[in-house]
């Protein structure tokens, strides 16, 4: 986070956690009531204090990719289960190897910088090797991670995968179907996967979803083919 003057005169709240270390032992001082609120981890984790848990969640990555100038991202979707090529023998989730990793890989062998966006799961996990350390996120809401892969889209890319796949795809294009998010290129990497997995021909003629719903998306195969469908992209 940035270290810039405050623009109050009021002290600094890091302080004072460092000064509240350094108080008298007495049983006074060691009664949980007297913590800092802000600095009581017993505290914050009460069930009553979710609604400030969401809060936090939303603003850290916030903040911290606002500071970094991040306006606009390139979204992948994909399964975690999805080995590359050189670990074709394995399965692994979460940090493992993916769709996502390949993402995060590509972006650092040209140089640039890239966002993760992990949750915590109960077996253990940890993000992928390539991913821009200060731009690696945890998050314990899927909601709030949720938000965060949509807030700064210029296009969303959906490769094959499971269920965290699908929610969120079809998270996003109900965002867009509905209005609560504006159209960006919605790119499905695969048709035979897609067309397959989805009928989506089906849902249009049972009337569940309009025929101009199956515009919001386009079904690319290659990487040159999803570069030309976002540079060649009009907003409807």
């Amino acid at each position: 986070m940035k270290d810039e003057p405050r623009s109050h005169p009021f002290r600094d709240s890091v302080e004072d956690i460092a000064a509240a270390k350094r108080i008298p032992d007495t049983p006074q001082t060691r009664a949980p009531a007297y913590r800092l609120a802000f600095a009581d981890r017993d505290f914050l984790t009460r069930d009553e204090l979710r609604p400030v848990r969401l809060q936090l969640e939303l603003l850290k990555p916030q903040l911290i990719m606002d500071e970094r100038g991040i306006e606009t991202t390139i979204v992948m979707f994909g399964g975690a289960r999805i080995p590359a090529p050189e670990h074709r023998d394995t399965a692994r989730t979460g940090g493992g190897p993916g769709v996502m990793e390949a993402g995060n890989r590509g972006a650092d062998e040209a140089g640039g910088q890239s966002i993760g966006l992990n949750i915590v799961l109960p077996h253990e996990q940890a993000p992928n090797a390539y991913v821009t350390p200060d731009l690696s996120f945890n998050f314990h809401y899927f909601a709030i991670r949720k938000m965060h892969f949509l807030m700064r889209a210029k296009a969303v890319c959906v490769f094959p995968g499971g269920f965290g796949t699908m929610d969120e795809m079809f998270e996003s294009l109900t965002l867009i179907q509905t209005g609560r998010m504006k159209p960006i290129p919605f790119l499905l990497f695969g048709r035979d996967w897609w067309e397959k997995v989805v009928n989506w021909q089906h849902l249009a003629e049972a009337g569940v979803i309009s025929p101009e719903d199956l515009a919001l998306f386009a079904m690319v195969e290659t990487a040159e083919e999803a570069v030309a469908v976002i540079d060649g992209w009009v907003v409807p």
